[in-house]
């Protein structure tokens, strides 16, 4: 089972077949990627994604202020191994100086929850390549386990939010994803969210969201 933002490293065969079919202009991006064994990002399986096919994406460090993406459908048995999510604590590492004492903060008044990172963070802690900006956003997933362990999370990146410049979604069982944000606006009033799903996007209330956990 995979879910977006996993971490997916190709097989030498998946690499090859990937750079057989890349764009020419994306051909030393992804030998790059390919010569460090630097993993490939799960995304939303796309509508006319043939069966047995994973949606991976490569996303580039910020060029004059644009981010190119570059989209890789590769068959399932291309793939190599496939980890979550960056931990945060592992990704920390990579943070601004500006951002140090509060994500150990964070990170403490975390205790058992468990956040992890992608986006620019996630993505410079990997490579060592230049993602951050003074304008990036610390992009976070939280998945909890419990009614508990959820409120417990989002008063955490409550508490902390105004101190960093927290993002992410919170993501349900079988992986209905909402990002932070809107759930702590829209939860006290059961209004409904917009949901990310592995293939499809779509809106639910707060409730049903919550019933998961119950």
């Amino acid at each position: 089972m995979y879910s977006r933002h996993d971490r997916a490293w190709l097989s030498d065969a998946g690499w090859a077949g990937a750079l057989a079919g890349a764009a020419p202009e994306h051909a030393a991006a992804l030998e790059q990627w390919r010569s460090h064994d630097w993993p490939l990002i799960v995304a939303r399986r796309t509508p006319d994604a043939a069966p047995g096919t994973l949606c991976l994406g490569l996303a580039l460090p910020p060029d004059a202020g644009r981010k190119l993406r570059i989209a890789l459908p590769v068959n399932e048995h291309a793939v190599a191994r496939i980890e979550a999510a960056l931990p945060l604590r592992a990704a920390a590492a990579a943070a601004p100086a500006r951002w140090a004492d509060p994500l150990a903060a964070l990170l403490a008044g975390a205790s058992s929850i468990t956040l992890r990172a992608y986006g620019s963070l996630a993505l410079q802690a990997i490579t060592g390549l230049g993602y951050l900006t003074e304008s990036s956003d610390i992009d976070l997933l939280f998945t909890p386990a419990s009614l508990q362990e959820l409120d417990a999370g989002v008063q955490l990146l409550k508490t902390h939010a105004p101190q960093l410049p927290l993002d992410g979604e919170i993501v349900f069982p079988g992986g209905a994803a909402v990002a932070w944000k809107e759930w702590r606006d829209a939860a006290a009033n059961d209004t409904r969210v917009l949901v990310k799903d592995a293939d499809a996007v779509r809106l639910a209330t707060t409730a049903s969201l919550r019933d998961l956990l119950g």
